[in-house]
């Protein structure tokens, strides 16, 4: 097989170690860093003397935060290649995370795909983890599924519905709208238990709403972006509802063949699957 073009892109702001931790992870696992691009939107902690440190692809940093959207449309124009993945700097990747995730997507003709993930305190061995559920599951697909996590996508998806939404003020919906054009398109996407992320959860969307004085039970992003989807109550209603349905389907099927599912929740020093 032809080696892989792709390169990586994620957004940070502030919390420093979760992104040691993200690099370090993919250095460890053979990632080239020269494939990776970095943008930094206007951290006020040690991120960018640690990021001169490292010799990156690419190195963006904006004087303010100007939300997802902008600084993830700047990390995949920055290095351009067929396939772009998008992720969290809150994450660890694990061995042959990209190979499996993108592979899955050209046997299966997906053009936006994600991996699994668990999300979560890191109180268990996620290395070891990883290879056996890769193994365990590497036929496990949910298409139709894709997370802003982490994503895949292929490059004829910018040319057919374009890149993300750059308004600062959405704060975390960018990839709903992404999405949900992707979706109006026709474009396959999908969910792969050939690879896996472990996730400690949303970290600098929890550094923002503090600085906001919002709890962690609010919502980040004004309170009717979804107006902007164009889309009745109804009809976002039964959408919430199939989706819903879908995800228990997807995981019941899932603990019955493999005793596990692509979505797991780490609590306790256990794991819930959903």
């Amino acid at each position: 097989m032809n080696p892989i073009d792709y390169v990586i892109t994620f957004a940070c702001y502030n919390q420093v170690e979760y992104t040691r931790q993200c690099v370090n992870s993919m250095i460890k696992h053979g990632v080239d860093l020269n494939r990776l691009v970095v943008v930094d939107n206007g951290s006020t902690d040690e991120t960018r003397s640690y990021l001169e440190t490292l010799s990156l692809g690419g190195c963006i940093l904006n004087k303010v935060n100007l939300g997802c959207g902008v600084a993830w449309n700047q990390g995949a124009l920055a290095l351009q290649s067929e396939w772009t993945v998008i992720m969290n700097n809150d994450v660890l990747v694990s061995h042959g995370w990209i190979e499996n995730m993108i592979n899955a997507a050209v046997q299966n003709g997906l053009k936006i795909i994600s991996p699994a993930l668990i999300e979560g305190p890191l109180d268990y061995d996620f290395d070891e983890f990883a290879v056996e559920s890769s193994a365990k599951m590497k036929n496990a697909l949910r298409v139709g599924h894709r997370h802003a996590v982490c994503l895949a996508v292929h490059k004829s998806v910018w040319l057919e519905i374009g890149y993300f939404q750059p308004i600062p003020k959405l704060l975390g919906y960018e990839d709903s709208m992404f999405f949900h054009e992707a979706d109006k398109a026709g474009i396959p996407s999908g969910m792969t238990g050939a690879a896996w992320l472990h996730h400690y959860g949303s970290v600098t969307l929890s550094e923002m709403k503090q600085e906001r004085g919002l709890s962690e039970k609010d919502g980040l992003g004004y309170r009717y972006n979804y107006r902007l989807l164009q889309q009745s109550w109804m009809e976002r209603k039964f959408k919430k509802i199939r989706r819903i349905r879908q995800q228990k389907l997807w995981c019941e099927q899932e603990l019955a063949q493999y005793g596990m599912s692509m979505h797991g929740i780490r609590e306790k020093g256990s794991f819930t699957w959903r």
